[in-house]
């Protein structure tokens, strides 16, 4: 089981900038991939926003946010980052981190605001 801890998240204008962290925390030996999602009081589900290999660092994104936003990891501090640049009133959402697939217990979120 791995702890995560999202943090990072605000009030932004648009076209503004914000940086997500997500420390994580017990079982990291054998993390492969982790992700970032989304959710919106709106929708149910929480969507998927990027991922990035732990090991290699290739990335990847949901088409709506690619070029604006840069998933990173930084191994030795058990620390992945999202970049969000050029925010839109759109990815206004709670964020979360996870593993790739998910695993059940989601932690607290972070929520980012983008307004108009």
């Amino acid at each position: 089981q791995v702890q995560m801890v999202e943090s990072g998240g605000g009030l932004v204008q648009v076209g503004g900038s914000l940086r997500l962290s997500c420390v994580v925390s017990g079982r990291t030996s054998g993390l492969n991939v982790m992700s970032w999602f989304r959710q919106t009081p709106e929708k149910e589900e929480r969507e998927w926003v990027a991922h990035i290999s732990w090991i290699f660092g290739s990335s990847s994104y949901t088409a709506s946010v690619k070029d604006r936003f840069t998933i990173s990891r930084d191994s030795a501090k058990k620390t992945m980052y999202l970049q969000m640049n050029n925010l839109k009133p759109e990815d206004t959402a709670i964020y979360y981190c996870n593993t790739q697939p998910p695993q059940p217990d989601w932690g607290q979120g972070t929520q980012v605001t983008v307004s108009s």
